[in-house]
């Protein structure tokens, strides 16, 4: 994606560098969990894919979705990024959320290649079908911090 570069605010404490964090944001091929304000002050998480690029992370999301439409109102978001299975590593925090339109076609292709590997299987099409009614997702993180807990799993 074309913006300004960004530094990753990685908190002090962290298990990861900010290089080592921005290596694991762009080699892991996971999604991304996401967490924004429904009208009742509860938190809704929804998993989506991710590309992270100079200190941003990137998503598409459904115009109509209630995530996009949550966001639109209320840009504060929370974000992790792990696995499931241990050993147990990732990197979470908050950021501000923008939702831009018409720009999501080129993204959907880098999602799909990253996590399917390729475009022309029925989601692919079915989603690149629709990529007017798409938003290009952008958060800026505010904090991040990372954990990783294979040395003290291993064995």
């Amino acid at each position: 994606m074309k913006d300004s570069a960004h530094q990753l605010p990685l908190l002090s404490g962290s298990a990861f560098s900010v290089s080592q964090a921005e290596d694991y944001l762009r080699d892991s091929v996971i999604p991304l969990r996401l967490a924004c304000n429904d009208r009742g002050g509860f938190p809704l998480v929804a998993a989506h894919w991710y590309y992270y690029d100079q200190g941003y992370l990137w998503c598409v999301l459904h115009g109509e979705s209630r995530v996009a439409q949550r966001l639109a109102e209320d840009g504060r978001c929370a974000f992790e990024i792990a696995g499931d299975k241990p050993p147990y590593l990732g990197v979470r925090g908050q950021g501000d959320a923008a939702l831009l339109e018409g720009q999501a076609g080129p993204l959907l292709e880098k999602l799909l290649d990253r996590y399917l590997g390729r475009r022309d299987t029925r989601l692919g099409q079915w989603l690149l079908g629709r990529k007017d009614q798409e938003l290009v997702l952008r958060i800026q993180p505010r904090w991040v911090t990372t954990w990783d807990y294979r040395q003290r799993m291993a064995g």
